[in-house]
């Protein structure tokens, strides 16, 4: 591949856009890393959006899961207005509930979604899978389009300065983030941050030990646990009013 000079002369080589899964890979990688753990999931979503998530997710607005997977999200969020799903995996759009409108779509792409019409966006474990930064710059662009002022992106995802070599054992692993880089993209397309934290959740829970309920429940309670115990970060971006 050629390279090119920059403006003192130094040598840097073009990289090229990482080649990514297409749907029918998604599918399977999906249906591998999670196989036999939907119903642990279910449950272990349900009390993250209870304790963790709870005082942003608007109980009559419109809510978008982007990167939805198997809707452990989506399917158990309460709320009277319309409920979105957007993912490019195929599967997705059978785990979720009649009340859940899924769209199939590149999300760095023009969203089907009216501008100003959502309260809140919700990612997690998404944004690492992106191609590169432009990527995930369009597709904040496309939330920051989407939410109403005063609306929320609210993003959990492995933080690489807490897992700096487990984070590439994921073989569609692409983005390095930490919560300052999402934290600053959010702030460059206009989003204020609300709050943001290195470490909340452990890593993963497709490998490695599964805790039980009751000892998810307690850690999620004791955030003193989450400085020793978490790897993914949170942050919550705000559509200025």
């Amino acid at each position: 591949m050629p390279g090119q000079r920059s403006h003192d002369g130094t040598l840097w080589m073009k990289k090229s856009r990482p080649s990514i899964p297409g749907p029918d890979e998604l599918s399977k990688i999906y249906r591998t890393r999670f196989s036999g753990l939907d119903s642990y999931r279910r449950a272990i979503w349900k009390h993250i959006i209870t304790q963790l998530l709870s005082p942003w997710i608007p109980s009559g607005g419109q809510i978008l899961d982007l990167g939805a997977g198997h809707g452990e999200f989506i399917n158990q969020v309460t709320s009277r207005g319309r409920l979105w799903a957007m993912d490019m995996n195929p599967d997705t759009g059978k785990f979720l509930e009649p009340k859940v409108t899924f769209l199939r779509q590149d999300c760095s792409r023009p969203w089907k979604i009216s501008s100003r019409s959502l309260d809140f966006v919700f990612t997690s474990n998404f944004f690492e899978h992106l191609p590169d930064k432009e990527c995930l710059k369009r597709t904040l662009q496309q939330a920051f389009r989407a939410l109403r002022p005063g609306g929320h992106l609210v993003a959990l995802g492995p933080n690489i300065r807490l897992v700096p070599g487990a984070y590439w054992d994921f073989w569609d692993h692409y983005l390095p983030l930490t919560e300052r880089s999402l934290a600053e993209a959010g702030k460059l397309v206009g989003f204020t941050v609300e709050r943001s934290l290195a470490a909340t959740l452990p890593y993963s829970m497709s490998q490695g030990f599964q805790p039980p309920l009751w000892a998810v429940r307690v850690y999620l309670a004791m955030p003193i646990l989450w400085r020793f115990f978490g790897k993914q970060f949170l942050v919550v971006l705000r559509k200025p009013s």
